[in-house]
């Protein structure tokens, strides 16, 4: 009796056909995934991850991490650590862990406590240089900045890092409303001052001062005159920490990277989007949720010889599940470094 389906059949010979149709049919759909496979291997796809693994080294920003809120510095750090990432980057305040509260020995606690995980720390940076710029018309503003800086400077010998971002000055603080501007041939002549100043301590404790470049202050905003202003001092002591995010508003970091080079001391991974109109510190995204160049840019440090740190920089903390926040960028950094997952 023959029913409403093709193959309900009592023919036992033509069940038999039916299998074996159905057989062909899979195995020819096996037989097509794989050859699929075969043409677009995951490893040379780079719809996937770069098709070139790069030896750079996986960091990022405590900033990304609820600290010292809803996180403690051991968790944040072992967190780094479980999600793939070689090192992180510490920031100074005046109120944390790592502040002028903190001496040598609390200092070398920390650095004791990565080593126990089993993380670097790529550098050291700070907030600090924006309430106290070095190049503020008021002098005692000037003064306590220097008082920090050098406070900083130990700070990162004692962490057992060589890297100490540092903001040498500014001409318009946008975000600030009580830093009135400074003319930029003074804030030049202040900021050179400054850094002459933290020298000798540097050279002492043998770290670097990485200027760093950012667009929104008005200062160094072009990659010629960062390298002037780095060369100036004739130092193995004074170099640039890159920032891709920092000038994406007008330029792109691909041209800063070739043009700086060998200067390029530290880096910040910001990601950055040309299409929105925010001004602000709303217009770094999560890292591939931009406008950045990231195969360009991640070329460029290869031709140029960069061999440090990589560091994702990100100042909101996701509200729930922060942990995601961590893995997605540890993720998304092995994609643009060619790495496995």
């Amino acid at each position: 009796m023959s029913g409403p389906y093709p193959f309900q059949t009592s023919d036992k010979f033509n069940r038999r056909e039916a299998l074996a149709a159905t057989l062909a049919v899979g195995a020819s759909s096996l037989i097509a995934q794989t050859n699929e496979a075969a043409v677009v291997p995951s490893s040379s796809d780079d719809r996937k991850r770069s098709t070139k693994p790069v030896a750079l080294k996986k960091s990022i920003n405590l900033w990304a991490f609820p600290y010292p809120d809803r996180m403690t510095l051991r968790e944040c750090l072992q967190l780094a650590k479980d999600a793939g990432f070689d090192a992180i980057e510490l920031n100074y305040d005046l109120e944390s862990d790592l502040s002028p509260k903190a001496g040598p020995k609390e200092l070398a606690a920390i650095r004791s406590m990565a080593d126990e995980i089993g993380i670097e720390i790529s550098g050291l940076c700070s907030f600090l240089f924006w309430p106290y710029p070095l190049t503020a018309n008021d002098s005692e503003r000037r003064s306590k900045g220097m008082e920090l800086a050098t406070k900083m400077a130990h700070a990162a010998h004692a962490l057992g890092t060589k890297n100490l971002l540092v903001v040498p000055g500014s001409v318009h603080i946008p975000w600030r409303d009580d830093y009135p501007p400074v003319a930029n041939h003074v804030c030049d002549q202040r900021a050179k001052e400054a850094v002459a100043k933290l020298l000798p301590t540097a050279e002492k404790l043998d770290i670097s001062l990485n200027i760093e470049n950012i667009f929104f202050n008005g200062y160094l905003i072009t990659p010629m005159e960062m390298a002037d202003f780095v060369d100036h001092f004739d130092s193995e002591h004074v170099n640039v920490h890159f920032d891709t995010g920092n000038i994406m508003m007008f330029q792109y970091p691909e041209h800063w990277i070739e043009f700086l080079g060998k200067r390029i001391r530290n880096v910040h991974l910001k990601e950055y989007t040309k299409n929105g109109t925010d001004y602000s510190l709303e217009t770094f995204r999560p890292l591939l949720d931009g406008t950045t160049n990231w195969p360009a840019v991640i070329d460029a440090f290869t031709e140029t010889g960069y061999g440090g740190y990589l560091t994702f920089e990100y100042f909101h903390p996701w509200q729930h599940y922060p942990e995601a926040l961590i893995y997605q960028t540890s993720d998304s950094m092995n994609r643009m470094l060619g790495r496995q997952a």
